[in-house]
């Protein structure tokens, strides 16, 4: 399926934001379209050549609203080949400690895991640091990957107090994600997160199926039950699969 140029004419001039500049009022019409799924994830827009005719705008007016849509990853631009509707990505909650796979249920797909490690572990001085186990002492340790649709979206690596959650190395993780167990027997009371751009180790890569300069997103996840920590979680997410979202009030 390809977009026609001339919908895309109809649907600049009938918008109302005159005092725009013209790049901005296709762009504003393209994220419109796009945002509300009229058109298709991998759909062919028009080209360059097709839309300067259509709507009667400069090349440079064309090229900068679909450059700028290019990086904002609501399109993607192919040399020799054109401009395509780009897949929407998982998203999660910033201000709120949500389950991963309710979300990605939520969103109409299918959710999986696979738990890579889980054992107990001698605490090191981070982990002593961290939950006031002493260095030696046991604490538990998980690395487990989230599928959605098959396509591998997380990778969570998280350390877990053992006093808190004593019977987390006996969960089956493919059934029941860390969090949702976690939040049944240590409720949630305060939650952190901290949001760093990274490039994946070796094995990251190899777990997520991406290449090694895949820029990705990484959230390091903190959760404590009635003043206490519960766990620690390094959460670590492919760029080009995932966003992260928020709203607040300024009030």
């Amino acid at each position: 399926m390809a977009v026609d140029a001339m919908d895309v004419a109809a649907l600049f001039h009938e918008s109302r934001r005159e005092s725009a500049p013209a790049y901005r009022r296709l762009k504003d019409v393209l994220i419109e379209q796009i945002g509300a799924g009229r058109w298709a994830e991998g759909e062919l827009l028009p080209s360059e050549s097709q839309l300067v005719s259509a709507l009667g705008l400069s090349r440079m007016t064309i090229n900068r609203a679909l450059r700028e849509l290019s990086a904002e990853g609501l399109v993607v631009r192919l040399a020799g080949v054109g401009t395509f509707v780009a897949e929407r990505k998982s998203s999660s909650a910033l201000y709120e400690v949500r389950n991963i796979a309710d979300e990605v249920q939520r969103r109409g797909h299918r959710h999986r895991t696979d738990v890579v490690l889980l054992r107990a572990e001698p605490a090191d001085l981070r982990a002593h640091r961290l939950f006031g186990i002493a260095e030696g002492e046991p604490v538990f340790h998980s690395v487990v990957v989230h599928f959605e649709d098959g396509v591998a979206i997380q990778l969570e690596d998280r350390h877990v107090s053992p006093e808190l959650a004593p019977d987390y190395l006996d969960q089956d993780f493919t059934a029941q994600t860390p969090n949702s167990y976690l939040s049944r027997i240590a409720p949630l009371g305060k939650g952190e997160h901290v949001v760093e751009a990274v490039l994946g180790s070796a094995e990251d890569c190899a777990l997520l199926s991406i290449e090694a300069s895949e820029p990705c997103l990484l959230i390091h996840r903190r959760t404590w039950s009635e003043g206490r920590l519960v766990s620690s979680a390094r959460l670590l997410h492919p760029g080009s699969r995932f966003r992260l979202e928020g709203t607040f009030d300024a009030t």
